[in-house]
């Protein structure tokens, strides 16, 4: 099930986040519990729950124009959950002006598959990462879920 996250769920994004076995933080001390909340408390983050367990997020930075974070736990790939948490991310950039998104990924990762089926274009390197971007104008409009919150 889709729904916004709320701050109780930081503890369970963090979770999910330290889980991953690709795209690993090189220093988790730089993303900050402040960080996961303004996150929450602004544009807002998406969750998926399964049986009550969150078992996936994505989060857009509207002031930067990218996908901040989309991260789904093992075993739960492959069933449509990251598209789905993609697509309310990239609703929440358009919604908020941005018209080109963009994002990073560690290169020859299932992510970096993830983003080029999903029509996301590479155009460069950014902090030893694969920067990819997408066309979000009004043409070309992201297909999202009929939010619940």
């Amino acid at each position: 099930m889709l729904r916004k996250a709320v701050v109780g769920d930081i503890a369970a994004l963090k979770l999910v986040r330290s889980s991953v076995v690709e795209n690993i933080l090189s220093d988790p001390s730089k993303v900050t519990d402040d960080d996961y909340e303004w996150f929450v408390t602004n544009p807002g983050v998406a969750i998926w729950e399964e049986k009550g367990i969150i078992v996936g997020f994505s989060a857009a930075d509207p002031r930067q124009g990218n996908i901040w974070a989309l991260f789904v736990t093992l075993g739960f790939e492959g069933k449509g959950i990251g598209s789905r948490l993609l697509a309310e991310a990239c609703s929440c950039l358009q919604s908020a002006g941005v018209e080109r998104a963009w994002l990073t990924t560690d290169p020859s990762t299932r992510a970096e598959r993830f983003y080029r089926a999903a029509g996301w274009e590479h155009v460069g390197e950014k902090d030893n990462e694969l920067l990819f971007e997408l066309s979000l104008s009004a043409d070309q409009r992201v297909e999202s879920s009929s939010r619940s919150w």
